[in-house]
């Protein structure tokens, strides 16, 4: 007879509290919330809970579903602390109902600190010490702000001791402000006052540390704004310039303001005796004790609240970038450009797999240029090339001028595009390189990268540590820890929402497939070495260490084409196969038909069967499931890539010269930050669409608008051909 755990009430009202808090931030019902707990308490993955969920979750999306998991931890972790700290305050028998209320009902950790604050252990100070020299009970005299029988500096008389350093009545007076003003500042109510009205009216301030030295500061060299409206990407700006010791930063506070609230909320009794030392003690805990303090916290506070938008902004950016569309079945020549060192150029198959490769020197010094377009036009013409890929680095503009030369004079077209080759350089030197390409120069290996961007943008770019992949903000500024984190998630939801190919699929791609740890993508790959390509989905219960639980969450999101099981080239899920089967059958429809592809006519034949809701009851399976089966049934092996905005591919070139005014142009959005977006046009320089340049409304973010990778048509309307800057609008344009 197997035991039950024990039923901890406490802890089923700290699982309550969690789960009403969440249920109110985002907005869910509290079953939902409590189904979702339940699932990633039971090791769910967020995408396969996000994908194959859906009935117990209310299709919350997998955005959503990260949020969610991110406060539920937060909110755990919170209530651990406050469960440490009530047990330490009770330990020293201080805790009262009162309190213990206190923290229980606290929503933030800096509440929890703030309460905890008077209890802590603390480092001598200069309150400690006066309260070892026996001057707590003249503090509490002037602190209760009652009538004395003699007065007060007679009192103090008595605590004179030169042993203990107080020879006299100024330093007996000095220890007993010290006291109440570390009581002052201990108290959480102050503080959170204190901490409101500077959210709501303190101004942060930078100054030049020298204001002759030229700096691309210098727009912060007299700067001012209040911090309840600056802008997040001004708060890194700030952060770095003071960070390199170029600006000065303050932040500005309403003291005196502050001081007066203080002083009405602490004195009671204005004729008291010691009310002149009240009066002090509240002045010097308020400017030597909790001023500093706060000011760092809310430092702190506007740093965390910048660098977590920066964090999702370079998520998004890095999602959409992922997200690019593949250039499928088509041969490609990529370059990755260079001077001195030449251009390295490597020829791809329809599959990724390298043909030929060669170094040219068309850029000074050796400036080979006539021998260059020979050795292109020769590899172009021997491997049906029907694309160049040029990376975006060092001499590109240059060698895309020499693509565009060469590319008319061919018999056939042939066009070219510009790729990012951020990271490039570093996965050619990674370990993974050298195990996918032993045989072949570093160098080299980042053309193939370059090339095969293009060719998959997704497979390629989850080789290389997201923060080098280069689309956002700051990045190299913010919480690493939190940004990594981050980056995973977006890479693991990519690679989920696309769907894994099982038989072609290298370790570093299947390593972020929900479920699958990077020792078990290796061991997929060395079982599909030694026994040939998985059949079916089923199979991959054969790869060592992989049981039922993994296979459970990987198995929707890997793909099997040309299989002996068609629904395994799908994103159905194995355990809805019987499901989808009844459903094909109900339907009138053949297992040879699914062989043959797509079933355009699946959504008449459901309406004569009494529609998908009817057919859900019948079969006994939710609607949302229904709903994905028929949709992945309408398109077997569909990539939800191919709905994106495709690349842009070019014949000609542009110099930065050639540019005017008014002129408008096809263009590619690759980036986009706080202040706007920046577009490739054809020239050296990408330009910047400001956000008040986007669209005729008010829009808080480009992202509201814009993603990396979106083909966007504008019109130059400012230049400044000397320092290569282009400034552009997307409103009121004709494409």
């Amino acid at each position: 007879m197997t035991q039950t755990a024990p039923y901890d009430e406490a802890a089923a009202q700290t699982a309550r509290r969690i789960a009403a808090q969440i249920s109110r931030e985002l907005n869910l019902r509290m079953g939902q919330v409590e189904a979702t707990i339940d699932l990633i308490d039971s090791g769910n993955t967020i995408p396969f809970i996000a994908r194959y969920r859906k009935e117990a979750t209310g299709g919350i999306s997998d955005e959503v579903l990260r949020n969610f998991d991110d406060r539920l931890t937060y909110l755990r972790n919170l209530e651990n602390r406050k469960s440490e700290v009530i047990k330490i305050i009770e330990e020293q028998g201080k805790l009262t109902e009162d309190l213990k209320r206190d923290i229980e009902s606290a929503e933030v950790l800096q509440r929890v600190e703030d309460l905890y604050r008077p209890f802590k252990a603390k480092k001598s100070t200069r309150a400690s010490k006066a309260i070892e020299r026996g001057l707590e009970p003249l503090a509490d005299l002037i602190w209760m702000q009652l009538p004395t029988q003699k007065p007060l500096e007679e009192m103090a008389q008595s605590y004179i001791d030169p042993e203990k350093e107080l020879d006299g009545v100024e330093a007996v007076f000095a220890g007993a402000m010290d006291i109440i003003a570390e009581r002052i500042s201990d108290d959480p109510e102050h503080r959170e006052m204190i901490r409101k009205i500077d959210r709501a009216k303190a101004v942060l301030t930078a100054a030049a540390a020298d204001p002759e030295q030229q700096s691309v500061y210098e727009m912060y060299y007299e700067y001012s704004e209040p911090i309840s409206k600056i802008a997040n990407h001004r708060i890194l700006a700030v952060n770095r310039g003071e960070k390199e010791k170029v600006l000065k930063v303050k932040l500005m506070t309403p003291d005196e303001e502050i001081s007066e609230r203080l002083e009405k909320a602490i004195v009671k009794n204005e004729k008291a005796p010691g009310v002149s030392y009240l009066k002090a003690a509240i002045a010097d805990a308020y400017k030597r004790l909790i001023a500093p303090s706060v000011e760092r916290e809310l430092r702190n506070e506007l740093t965390e609240r910048a660098e977590e938008e920066a964090i999702q902004v370079f998520g998004k950016n890095t999602k959409a970038l992922l997200l690019v569309p593949p250039v499928k079945d088509q041969r490609v020549l990529a370059i990755d450009p260079g001077y001195r060192t030449g251009c390295k150029v490597a020829v791809l198959d329809e599959t990724g797999k390298m043909l030929e490769y060669a170094t040219i020197y068309p850029h000074p010094p050796q400036s080979k240029t006539d021998a260059a377009k020979k050795t292109l036009r020769t590899m172009i013409e021997k491997h049906g090339v029907a694309l160049v890929s040029i990376g975006n680095g060092t001499a590109s503009r240059e060698t895309e001028t020499l693509v565009s030369e060469l590319l008319p004079t061919l018999d056939r077209k042939v066009y070219y595009t510009i790729v990012s080759e951020a990271g490039a350089s570093v996965y050619s030197a990674s370990k993974l390189a050298t195990e996918e390409y032993p045989d072949i120069d570093v160098s080299i290996r980042g053309a193939i990268s370059i090339g095969r961007r293009l060719q998959d943008p997704l497979a390629e770019l989850v080789k290389i540590d997201p923060k080098s992949i280069g689309v956002g903000q700051y990045q190299h500024d913010v919480n690493q820890k939190r940004l990594s984190e981050q980056l995973d998630h977006v890479v693991e939801d990519c690679v989920n929402s696309v769907g894994v190919d099982l038989n072609t699929a290298t370790p570093s791609l299947l390593e972020h497939v929900a479920g699958i740890t990077p020792t078990l993508a290796k061991n997929i790959v060395t079982y599909r070495d030694d026994n040939g390509k998985f059949k079916t989905r089923k199979e991959l219960l054969k790869v060592k260490r992989l049981g039922d639980k993994v296979f459970e969450q990987c198995a929707g999101f890997l793909r099997i084409a040309g299989g002996t099981v068609p629904l395994d080239n799908t994103a159905v899920h194995p355990e809805t196969y019987g499901v989808t089967n009844a459903l094909l059958e109900r339907l009138g429809y053949k297992k040879a038909d699914l062989k043959k592809g797509a079933l355009p006519d699946i959504d008449e034949r459901l309406k004569t069967e009494g529609g998908l809701k009817a057919i859900a009851k019948t079969l006994e399976v939710g609607e949302p499931t229904l709903r994905d089966i028929v949709s992945e049934l309408k398109k077997p092996g569909r990539d939800p890539r191919d709905e994106m905005p495709k690349p842009i591919f070019r014949n000609d070139v542009l110099k930065m010269e050639d540019l005017e005014i008014g002129m408008i142009f096809p263009g590619t959005v690759r980036n986009v930050v706080d202040f706007g977006a920046f577009v490739d046009i054809g020239v050296k320089q990408d330009g910047l669409v400001h956000i008040s340049e986007i669209c005729n409304r008010f829009i808080k973010h480009p992202m509201e608008v814009l993603s990396v990778g979106d083909a966007v048509t504008v019109k130059v309307i400012k230049l400044d051909k000397e320092r290569g800057k282009i400034g552009l609008t997307m409103k009121d344009v004709e494409s």
